[in-house]
């Protein structure tokens, strides 16, 4: 697939010398990168390199805090019983593993309640709600979900049961009559950053109880292992207070994780420390795993094991769930593939939106993912539950399909979600009126551009200024994810040796050099590339896109250049 190669705008040559020297003299093009990333200022740069806990924002400055905090405070010394309730995701079972373990501490009349993605689907549900009055609940902290549950929120304060919910959602035009709504992207919050994951929230809501019982504070750090894994895998920006939330949570994962976390990390075969792509890639998926194929009590239960044994039993049944998510994924993907294949007129439109009866719910929105990488449009995967149609859709980068999908609302029995993913239900019959007016909105919507793949560029480097002390440094820009990606450089006028390659299923291996160091070659290695071997030619000139990162083999570790593409 072409991709359109875009430099990001340089910064100011002045400016980058200024900061440059302030900063001991560090490379100016990494310092160029800072800038781009709005890190202009010493004390910007010291607190971005060197995060800190007490950067954390002060959590009632969140609409509704106080309440949450009194009502919780309330339940806890009336002993009420207490509802843990999350959604079946990664963001919503570590939620709750973590508000309900962190409690547990303190408090030991509460459970914790996962919905069934099959019988009871997203979010909030009656079938919760009734569990709750049934035995005697009072009070429901509902993470990661919530903020659209109008109707049910009602429901359950009818059945004399209170909502604190922890979104972090887009609302809609009504706030649910819950005792506290904590959500920092309602319109009448101020609450300063305005990223939290679900977990996030759940973890504010810690905090400021934390705070108000005065608590020792370093006990609800341990829990930052649960909030790092949600953040990673929600794919929210890793920015602010995220990225502090995550830099500690990764010494917690490779330090002293819990032991569902161990098992997950043992029984994937890492060694190294692991980084926020690892989680991402390696945890994420196992405990999703559960959630989408079963139950996600399941991931719940492994994340609150306290005895080794049971942790291992747990963690090993989830990664078996993870090989059936494979398969499952694999053989979607595939009869989707082959339906665009088949028809024409899907090969031309602005949007991809396939539905088949029979497939597997918990994998929809992975499919939509595959599907992108292909096919490079906003996409929706649905299937039929409960006699509806209900799916998962995936965009591509600065299109917003949450607004795309809120156009043809007036189709949909429901719909929730971010810019760049959102869930969505409706009847059977409303499918190819919902599936011709999104191609319209899409249409009308997208400006062609953002129908080419992007490669984002952060600086041009010559192959002579990569060196260890110039790694040591882009290291530090760790954690990354969005809005803080790992850095990408292009080199120019690069050769190749004769040792170019195709290894393992489709993976290009090359060496590199520049006419002016020949001496200096770089190994590179571009994931499921191989298909540009046929590009380079020996004694042509090309240029290449990629990260830098370390390889070991055989106990010596070196640079090596990820490649994400190329161009003769």
């Amino acid at each position: 697939m072409e991709k359109r190669w875009q430099i990001n705008e340089q910064a100011n040559e002045s400016e980058t010398k200024k900061l440059s020297e302030s900063l001991n003299n560090l490379d100016l093009t990494l310092t160029n990168i800072l800038l781009q990333r709005g890190i202009d200022t010493f004390d910007k740069a010291k607190s971005f390199f060197r995060p800190s806990l007490d950067e954390i924002h002060d959590p009632f400055l969140m609409k509704d805090m106080d309440k949450a905090v009194s009502r919780l405070q309330q339940a806890i010394e009336n002993n009420e019983k207490i509802l843990v309730f999350g959604d079946y995701d990664v963001d919503g079972t570590t939620s709750v593993a973590l508000v309900y373990s962190y409690l547990k501490n303190y408090y030991q009349n509460l459970e914790y309640y996962i919905p069934d993605r099959y019988t009871e689907g997203y979010g909030i549900s009656y079938q919760g709600i009734d569990y709750a009055a049934e035995n005697n609940f009072k009070l429901i902290i509902a993470l990661d979900c919530g903020i659209k549950a109008i109707e049910k929120v009602d429901y359950a304060s009818e059945k004399g049961v209170d909502f604190i919910i922890c979104d972090h959602h887009r609302p809609g035009d009504t706030i649910p009559n819950a005792v506290a709504v904590l959500d920092q992207k309602r319109e009448d919050c101020n609450y300063p950053y305005k990223e939290l994951s679900g977990c996030g929230v759940g973890f504010k809501l810690m905090q400021a109880w934390t705070k108000q019982t005065k608590k020792e504070e370093a006990k609800l750090f341990e829990y930052l292992d649960l909030l790092a894994i949600s953040t990673c895998a929600d794919i929210v920006p890793i920015t602010g207070e995220n990225r502090v939330f995550v830099y500690y949570g990764l010494k917690v994962i490779n330090e002293n994780p819990r032991l569902g976390v161990k098992t997950l990390i043992d029984l994937a075969n890492k060694k190294k420390d692991l980084t926020s792509t690892d989680v991402v890639f390696t945890i994420a998926p196992r405990i999703n795993a559960a959630g989408r194929i079963e139950t996600g009590n399941k991931a719940v239960e492994m994340l609150v094991e306290e005895n080794k044994t049971s942790a291992l039993g747990f963690g090993k049944n989830i990664n078996e769930l993870n090989t059936d998510r494979k398969d499952l994924d694999r053989d979607i993907t595939a009869e989707a593939l082959a339906m665009i294949a088949e028809n024409t007129s899907l090969q031309t439109k602005k949007t991809t939106v396939l539905f088949q009866e029979n497939w597997h719910k918990g994998v929809i929105g992975i499919v939509a993912s595959r599907l992108i990488e292909t096919h490079y449009r906003p996409t929706i995967i649905l299937t039929e539950s409960n006699g509806k149609a209900t799916g998962s859709a995936r965009s591509v980068k600065d299109f917003d399909v949450y607004n795309a999908i809120d156009a043809c609302s007036d189709l949909l029995e429901q719909f929730g979600g971010h810019k760049y993913a959102a869930g969505l239900t409706m009847k059977l019959e409303n499918l190819d009126a919902f599936i011709e007016k999104f191609e319209e909105v899409v249409n009308e919507q997208i400006d062609d551009e953002l129908l080419i793949p992007q490669v984002t560029i952060d600086a041009k480097l010559e192959l002579n200024q990569i060196n260890d002390k110039f790694y040591s440094i882009l290291k530090q820009f760790a954690p990354t994810g969005p809005s803080n990606m790992r850095p990408v450089f292009m080199s120019e006028n690069v050769f190749s040796t004769q040792n170019s390659r195709i290894v393992g299923e489709n993976h290009l291996k090359l060496e590199v050099f520049q006419e002016e160091n020949p001496d200096l070659k770089f190994a590179c290695i571009g994931f499921n590339l191989g298909h540009l071997l046929d590009e380079i030619a020996e004694g042509v000139p090309f240029s290449i896109v990629y990260n830098i990162e370390e390889n070991t083999w055989n106990g010596n570790t070196t640079l090596q250049l990820s490649i994400k593409d190329l161009k003769v």
